[in-house]
């Protein structure tokens, strides 16, 4: 039999309320986080580990501000993977760092509310007050679902509300449960434990309970998490190490079981669903949809979406449509922000005295951050329309209809997430790969993450087109351009790193991490309209993030690259092209310059494609102080960058320094080389080690070098890198 003691009291009010929001994936957890804390939110991640953090602030009814964290999406506490092992060890405090939140928020799905049981019945274990906020309930009602919240409460014993986020219905009645939570304890498990497993369980949170200086309850739910193992793994607890003696009675425990034939994980997990299938008889009630319901036609709008030729053509078109539309639409603001800092730059160069210093803000600042943050507009386009598309339930589909092709490729189906989740930023996708659980199909999907062009590589893109590439139509529909030149290239960019990542992907399947590609299981979430508000708030946060980036790092290496394009100064040279091509950087960029002239790129290239080593966009910064030494120093005023390089003569030959084809072939190297010392930071995190980062950085430099070389040499036997 299993008892506990009780711990804590039963009316005190909580005053300083933390609060941990936990919840299935795709069950609306993170639009009731956005609708709870608004702007009000910071994200970073877990300390020692890349799992994200995603804190919050809310102020409740009765005046008093609760800190919430947003936990990983999870289906069970049982610790299969980092993301349910840090959202095990914060909710029981194991983290370091953290402490037991006051209460739980448990978002539970009402058109899936047998599956979304199981997490709120390991939740209630934990013994920690708890409020299950009840979402998707206008979907559940259009599959003829209808939850009886007043039997759920009284099911599960703790406060249940429903609520539609995305419309705000619901919020404030949430907010008033979590205003009077009292630290009373949920019921004991509503799980009726088996007798065949009760005892093993009973003496092991007894030790577990003693040893390790847990409560009752905390033990109970680490024994049954320790009992769970298979025979042949060796006893650990995931969030504090075992006392000897613990861990010698949980493999006495686990042979006893053994040895009587018992599965004990079989039992708990039936015990578990006796319970839910008992809740749902009480508070669940379900008829039959019509043949008119909104059921109906999400199958056929799946015969579409999901159709083995018809579905990649729409998943084209519409990639194919979202870049255009980024590219189009961001080229108003682009050059809104562009003229604003050109602004600043015209100031600069009329009200202040000559000198270091004002080359230093002109060059070094305006040239290095103003040129980058003109870029901002099409990448928080790009963030709109990618949470627009997750939040409509497409992605999903997706990545099961992107399974067919990935799978012969050697890629898991949960491989297209983190390539997707690469067009933002690699680093968010290789730390999605946790999700994979074959370790080569995992492997394989890192190494090849960072050939999706993310969104550092966009201002590099948009510089080049912008400025090279003729703004041509090549798709209309009368007088409608759909499809541009411009638009076209920055499409073609963007699927030559999807073609290289499965390309390299199929050869390191076929050679150095042979395997067989693993099955894929996806539950397909409904369709839904996407939330507005949602998209803008992860399009701010991530402007915050881009801002914050510019603030610091880009402004670093800024002004640290002006320091270096300006000293020494040699009084005896007259162009600032002599200045900078005998200052220290101008050294560095002659040195690499041989290496680089095969591929059609001189010297300030180079100084730029080092530079950006730190991070992609700054290829652009590095390029707009270099070129803006020459503004500064000729009192021309601001020139917009592009144009200062269109205009550069290489004074040997006297042609142009850039045509169409360096243009592109600088586009292509940036496709595919690894400029970016974050992610090869999270790649060593992620591998355990140097070896594969290494591996990485060589396989990544070496296929930039060699593609931009055929496509550069190529371009020459055609005519087309003619210069004027």
């Amino acid at each position: 039999m299993i008892s506990f003691r009780k711990v804590g009291g039963t009316d005190r009010p909580i005053q300083n309320l933390s609060v941990a929001l936990v919840g299935n994936p795709n069950s609306g957890k993170t639009t009731l986080f956005n609708a709870l804390t608004g702007l009000r939110q910071k994200v970073g991640n877990y300390p020692g580990v890349t799992v994200e953090k995603k804190e919050g602030a809310c102020v409740l009814t009765n005046g008093i501000t609760a800190r919430l964290l947003d936990l990983p999406g999870l289906y069970s506490l049982t610790p299969h993977s980092p993301d349910e092992t840090i959202a095990r060890e914060v909710l029981m405090g194991l983290r370091a760092g953290a402490t037991v939140p006051d209460i739980v928020l448990n978002v539970v799905d009402a058109s899936n509310l047998e599956r979304n049981l199981y997490l709120t019945g390991q939740l209630l274990d934990l013994g920690i007050p708890m409020v299950v906020a009840l979402s998707m309930t206008d979907a559940a009602e259009k599959e003829g679902i209808t939850v009886d919240v007043v039997a759920l409460e009284n099911a599960l014993g703790v406060p249940v509300w429903p609520v539609i986020a995305s419309r705000k219905q619901g919020i404030d009645k949430i907010k008033e449960m979590l205003s009077s939570a009292k630290t009373k304890l949920p019921p004991l498990p509503a799980w009726n434990v088996p007798h065949k497993i009760a005892s093993e369980i009973s003496e092991l949170s007894q030790v577990l309970s003693t040893d390790q200086g847990i409560s009752d309850r905390f033990a109970f739910v680490e024994a049954v998490t320790l009992l769970m193992q298979q025979e042949d793994r060796p006893a650990q607890s995931l969030g504090t190490r075992l006392s000897d003696r613990a861990n010698a009675l949980v493999k006495t425990s686990i042979q006893r079981l053994a040895d009587a034939d018992i599965d004990f994980a079989a039992l708990a997990v039936a015990a578990r669903y006796e319970w839910i299938m008992s809740v749902c008889s009480r508070a669940l009630h379900q008829t039959v949809p019509s043949r008119t319901s909104p059921l109906s036609n999400y199958e056929r709008v799946d015969r579409w979406v999901m159709h083995p030729i018809l579905g990649y053509v729409l998943f084209l078109a519409m990639m194919a449509i979202m870049f255009q539309a980024i590219f189009s639409l961001g080229q108003g603001p682009a050059r809104a922000v562009t003229d604003a800092v050109n602004s600043i730059g015209g100031a600069l160069m009329r009200h202040m005295a000559d000198g270091d210093l004002k080359n230093l803000l002109h060059a070094g600042v305006l040239g290095g951050v103003g040129t980058t943050l003109s870029f901002l507009p099409q990448i928080l386009l790009l963030f709109f329309f990618v949470s627009l598309l997750e939040d409509t339930g497409y992605m999903a589909r997706a990545a099961f209809l992107m399974d067919r092709l990935m799978s012969k490729v050697g890629l898991h189906g949960k491989s297209f997430i983190p390539l997707l989740s690469s067009f933002a930023c690699a680093i968010p996708g290789i730390m999605a790969t946790r999700t994979i659980g074959d370790r080569k199909a995992r492997l394989i999907t890192i190494l090849v993450a960072p050939l999706m062009s993310c969104s550092a590589r966009l201002p590099v893109y948009l510089l080049m087109i912008s400025a090279f590439v003729p703004n041509r139509p090549l798709v209309a529909l009368g007088h409608t351009v759909l499809l541009t030149l411009p638009g076209f290239t920055f499409i073609l960019m963007y699927f030559t790193g999807m073609i290289a990542a499965f390309c390299i992907a199929l050869l390191f399947h076929k050679t150095l991490l042979k395997g067989v590609s693993p099955a894929f299981l996806l539950e397909l979430p409904p369709y839904r309209i996407p939330s507005l508000r949602a998209a803008i708030t992860q399009m701010i946060e991530r402007a915050g993030q881009f801002v914050k980036r510019a603030s610091t790092v880009i402004l670093t290496t800024s002004v640290v690259l002006w320091a270096l394009a300006t000293y020494p100064k040699h009084p005896e040279y007259k162009t600032s092209d002599q200045k900078i091509a005998h200052s220290y950087v101008g050294i560095v960029g002659r040195a690499i310059e041989p290496a680089i002239r095969p591929l059609g790129f001189n010297w300030k290239m180079g100084i730029g494609i080092v530079s950006s080593f730190v991070a992609r966009e700054i290829f652009v910064s590095s390029m707009g102080t270099v070129y803006n030494i020459d503004d500064a120093e000729s009192d021309k005023g601001r020139t917009d960058l592009g144009t200062q390089m269109k205009a550069e003569i290489n004074p040997e030959t006297g042609k142009h320094v850039y045509s169409p084809l360096v243009a592109v072939c600088l586009m292509i190297y940036y496709v595919l080389a690894m400029q970016c010392m974050s992610t090869v930071a999270v790649v060593r995190r992620e591998t355990n080690g140097w070896r594969w980062p290494i591996f990485q950085i060589v396989y990544m430099t070496v296929l930039a070098w060699s593609v931009t070389f055929l496509v550069y040499h190529i371009g020459l036997a055609v005519g087309w890198g003619i210069s004027r």
